[in-house]
């Protein structure tokens, strides 16, 4: 395998790009891009940092940012498994990617920018679920946004209703845990999760 180390020799692989990629970026959100990203309620938010980039999925029970104005997102940190990882990352090197998706939707909308974590009550205050608070709320500014063509989704047909067979949760537990009983953990843990989704 030989690596492409040479940015002109790669340009060379690809004809220009598609003027309507250029054209339909922007650095603030449109009254369209709002109607989009409201109804999102998983996005894909990508950080780096010192050790390298991390990829964390976000989801809510309703819309997954808060859009404050035209050039800033709120994206609660509600209760995961305190990692830190892409929190971490944010307090280090504020670079980061947002990658929104709705269900049945073939198009994915992206924001490159950057953030900086607030445990500021104003901010943690502004979200509730079941009278619980994120600790911390991550505060994006928006340095680009636009839409990404629908054939990656359409490709693997995402949205499809036929359930592909993977390994659950707990079967990625025991690989690393001898002994350790997968199938009464992913039994049980929708019930464990109920009360730590926030």
């Amino acid at each position: 395998m030989t690596p492409i180390t040479d940015i002109t020799d790669l340009e060379a692989l690809y004809e220009d790009a598609v003027p309507k990629s250029v054209e339909k970026v922007t650095d603030r959100m449109t009254p369209m891009y709002h109607a989009w990203i409201e109804a999102s309620r998983f996005v894909v938010l990508t950080t780096v940092g010192p050790e390298g980039t991390d990829g964390s999925p976000r989801g809510d029970d309703g819309s997954v940012v808060r859009i404050v104005d035209p050039k800033t997102l709120w994206l609660p940190d509600w209760r995961g498994n305190n990692r830190l990882d892409s929190l971490r990352n944010i307090v280090r090197d504020g670079r980061v990617s947002l990658m929104f998706m709705v269900p049945g939707s073939t198009n994915v909308v992206r924001i490159n920018g950057t953030a900086v974590l607030t445990a500021d009550e104003a901010a943690t205050g502004a979200f509730e679920q079941a009278g619980k608070h994120p600790k911390t709320v991550i505060v994006i500014t928006i340095g680009e946004m636009y839409f990404q063509c629908a054939k990656a989704i359409m490709r693997s047909k995402l949205w499809d209703a036929e359930r592909v067979p993977v390994p659950t949760a707990g079967a990625f537990v025991r690989e690393f845990t001898q002994g350790f009983d997968a199938e009464a953990y992913d039994a049980g843990y929708p019930e464990y999760a109920a009360p730590r989704m926030w």
